[in-house]
């Protein structure tokens, strides 16, 4: 009697043994997503696309939520969930177009340079932003993180081979574009719209999530590299650094103490629950 292959569970893109599910597992994340959009606004044409293209302004709550669902599915989804997700960012994409304001410069969403960009600013602030926090990952594991990476590139059309897949190729990324990239007054709007979002009246002046999102995203500010913070007119001193990492290792370690059920979100738990891990 012949036997029945035994169906063996899709670990999706990464899969419980990678770096790339326990760094973005971390309650780190919650100050990398905001790093990532601070750093990815220094660049005016990806700024631009997302000033004429994006609803921030209008739903800025539901686009934050949106941007951490989409790497939450494509991180700890099935591969097909993974795929489906970048095929509607491509598609989306695709459409998009428009005139840098300050510079009358065209651009296209879908440029793999901008795109190349976006990966790289949110990937590098996963990675630094967990480090920082209290994260304890060797170079060889900090390499793999970059490298695997490379696949969440791929999902929204960039090249893998183009894309930074170590800690040097990485730096070396960042080094080659800042004479390429600078603030805009777009840019400036939305660091202070992700610094002062608003708050319905009963939310900011009935709870204390102002005082705490604030912390939230001076720390995350506090976390670009000095360059980039130059760049937006606040360098700070080198005690800067010292204390938004500080200021991160006191976010992680308290956000550690809670139970699991309440820091991993649903798409984490499904894949646990999905790979028998649960």
């Amino acid at each position: 009697m012949t036997a029945q292959p035994q169906h063996v569970p899709d670990p999706g893109l990464f899969g419980p043994g990678s770096v790339t599910w326990r760094v973005q597992a971390d309650p780190s994340m919650a100050l990398a997503g905001l790093r990532a959009l601070l750093l990815q606004a220094v660049h005016p044409l990806a700024m631009a696309g997302v000033a004429q293209h994006s609803d921030f302004r209008g739903d800025p709550w539901g686009r934050l939520f949106r941007t951490a669902e989409y790497v939450a599915v494509t991180t700890f989804g099935t591969t097909r969930e993974a795929e489906r997700a970048g095929a509607r960012v491509r598609g989306i994409h695709g459409r998009l177009a428009g005139i840098e304001p300050e510079t009358g410069q065209a651009y296209r969403v879908s440029d793999p340079v901008l795109l190349r960009w976006v990966h790289c600013c949110e990937v590098e602030s996963f990675l630094s932003t967990a480090v920082r926090c209290g994260m304890r990952l060797s170079r060889e594991e900090q390499d793999a993180f970059y490298d695997e990476q490379r696949r969440s590139a791929a999902l929204v059309g960039v090249d893998p081979a183009t894309v930074p897949g170590s800690v040097a190729a990485m730096a070396a990324y960042f080094e080659g574009m800042r004479e390429q990239v600078h603030v805009t007054a777009e840019a400036r709007r939305a660091a202070r719209f992700i610094l002062f979002p608003p708050m319905p009246a009963t939310v900011a002046y009935g709870t204390p999530a102002r005082p705490a999102w604030a912390a939230l995203a001076t720390a995350s500010f506090a976390m670009l590299p000095r360059w980039a913070r130059r760049a937006y007119g606040l360098p700070g001193l080198p005690t800067t650094d010292l204390a938004a990492s500080a200021a991160g290792l006191a976010v992680r370690t308290g956000l550690l103490a809670l139970p699991t059920a309440l820091r991993h979100g649903p798409h984490l738990k499904a894949a646990q629950e999905r790979l028998g891990l649960a």
